[in-house]
């Protein structure tokens, strides 16, 4: 069977789409699926390529125990769109982005707002905690949670896992 390959957007790729690429894999290991899934993050704007994620992601993320080990890299329209299965943007703006890179209108079908699959909290994105302080971090992985948690629903009925 063809792995599920699930990416997730946000602009730097250093923050929130690491942080819900560490979030979604530690519900797919608690599952048991790991030989099910590839799971990656990207950002729409490449100038933290190459970088890891921001030290405070990291640390908030840790102790919650989520491992983030991802590098930034910036969303490659001619690859992921082909690649992935659900490309789930981080915020509107990241959505809207997207949308754009598919000029052709081709890829529409697969591009998410993470937003959307939240069950218990009512946000119309995760706010980019960058400029913020700790609890800036902290809202983004409550955020993050309840997403990606609403997101593995959502792709295990799709997929009847």
């Amino acid at each position: 069977m063809k792995k599920i390959h699930v990416l997730f957007v946000c602009l730097g790729n250093i923050c929130r789409s690491p942080a819900a690429e560490a979030v979604f894999n530690n519900i797919v290991k608690r599952k048991k699926l790991t030989d099910k899934f590839f799971v990656d993050s990207a950002g729409t704007a490449g100038h933290h390529e190459g970088e890891e994620a921001d030290p405070r992601t990291v640390e908030h993320s840790r102790k919650r125990g989520f491992e983030v080990t991802s590098i930034s890299r910036p969303f490659l329209s001619a690859v992921d769109f082909e690649k992935f299965d659900y490309v789930v943007a981080m915020d509107n703006a990241n959505y809207d982005d997207l949308i754009e890179f598919d000029s052709r209108k081709k890829f529409v079908k697969k591009v998410y707002k993470i937003a959307q699959f939240c069950t218990t909290m009512t946000v119309k994105e995760v706010p980019d905690p960058y400029y913020g302080g700790p609890d800036s971090f902290e809202l983004m992985l409550n955020i993050l949670e309840d997403a990606c948690q609403g997101l593995f629903e959502k792709i295990s009925t799709d997929h009847r896992l």
